[in-house]
């Protein structure tokens, strides 16, 4: 495994080449995120998920969410209609998850968010749109240091991107923009607005 800090904005560009270089082997990636350390890989990468299905230990059918540097980069992969671009515009970058329909040819959803995080926005506007699932095994803690990450995973991963300690706490919050009305199906770092209509449970 390799590991590179990511800690300034200097060590951006060798983290976009290297990130690049393990999406091309079909590798995994693990860097921070606002809340906890993620695994990345391109989502569209079949080869890389199933790596990141098999390191985690969860059930493959299971989508994983993506980040991405804008809401106008994750327009190729998800459907935002009525009100909902305006009100994700206002609020994001931001622990805030929410679950859309997908682009795709095969339909179904995915879970999108951008993230509160300069330097990984910095990196994913160079080299797209990542998966983003928590760095740990399936039932284990997520990860908030990178120590912590490559003593669990370090093994499976092909680069660890070291941006210090995350902040932890609460993971980002999920709200379900799919069903009528939306449903929040996992409290988090993010305070709903009232005002969107978002249902618990």
């Amino acid at each position: 495994m390799r590991l590179l800090p990511f800690t300034d904005a200097a060590h951006v560009a060798a983290a976009v080449e290297a990130v690049r270089g393990v999406a091309r082997a079909h590798g995994v990636t693990a860097l921070p995120t606002e809340t906890f350390y993620g695994l990345a890989a391109p989502p569209g990468d079949l080869a890389a998920v199933e790596r990141i299905v098999a390191v985690k230990g969860r059930p493959a059918e299971k989508r994983f969410p993506v980040v991405g540097a804008t809401l106008e980069q994750l327009d190729r992969l998800v459907r935002l209609e009525g009100p909902w671009r305006g009100r994700l515009a206002a609020v994001w970058p931001a622990p805030l998850t929410v679950v859309l329909p997908a682009v795709s040819e095969g339909g179904g959803t995915i879970a999108v968010r951008v993230p509160a995080h300069p330097l990984l926005r910095a990196l994913l506007a160079a080299v797209g749109p990542l998966t983003a699932t928590s760095a740990n095994r399936s039932g284990a803690p997520a990860r908030s240091a990178p120590g912590e990450v490559e003593r669990e995973l370090g093994a499976d991963l092909d680069l660890l991107l070291d941006g210090g300690a995350t902040a932890g706490g609460l993971p980002s919050t999920l709200v379900d923009l799919t069903s009528r009305p939306p449903r929040l199906l996992r409290a988090g770092a993010f305070r709903v607005p009232r005002e969107w209509g978002v249902k618990e449970g």
